[in-house]
């Protein structure tokens, strides 16, 4: 699938299975100004305009990509796994998608809530499966 910033200076094809998941966590609402609802992508993306993507490394495991030219968030890199999360709003064509799992529910912001009865996990239920080694 197809997905693009704002401006169209980055542009990307996503393999993914069209589940949408929602964090709630501090730094992707700070990034977000709410929730962050990003979809996986199955393989590395295809980039085109590698260019005008900035990257910011937010935490030792993650760097957030944007585009410099109009700012809009186009995905993380996750780099313990080499694995991308796109934003799903990115997608024009997402009347597929749907919302899988929420994240750091305990962590949501007073000011919404999502009335979705997806799964969810608190910060401590995600960090205990995170640390499992199975």
């Amino acid at each position: 699938m197809k997905a693009q910033c704002l401006c169209g200076a980055v542009s990307l094809e996503v393999e993914h299975n069209q589940h949408v998941y929602c964090c709630h966590c501090e730094r992707c609402r700070t990034w977000a100004s709410g929730a962050h609802f990003a979809v996986e992508a199955i393989v590395t993306p295809k980039i085109t305009g590698n260019q005008y993507i900035s990257r910011y490394q937010s935490s030792d495991s993650l760097e957030r990509c944007f585009c410099k030219q109009c700012g809009t968030h186009v995905f993380s890199y996750i780099i313990p796994s080499d694995r991308y999360t796109i934003n799903a709003g990115l997608f024009k064509e997402n009347q597929n998608f749907h919302l899988s799992m929420q994240y750091f529910t305990d962590l949501q912001a007073p000011y919404y809530h999502l009335s979705d009865d997806s799964p969810s996990m608190t910060a401590a239920e995600f960090l205990a499966q995170s640390s499992r080694k199975d």
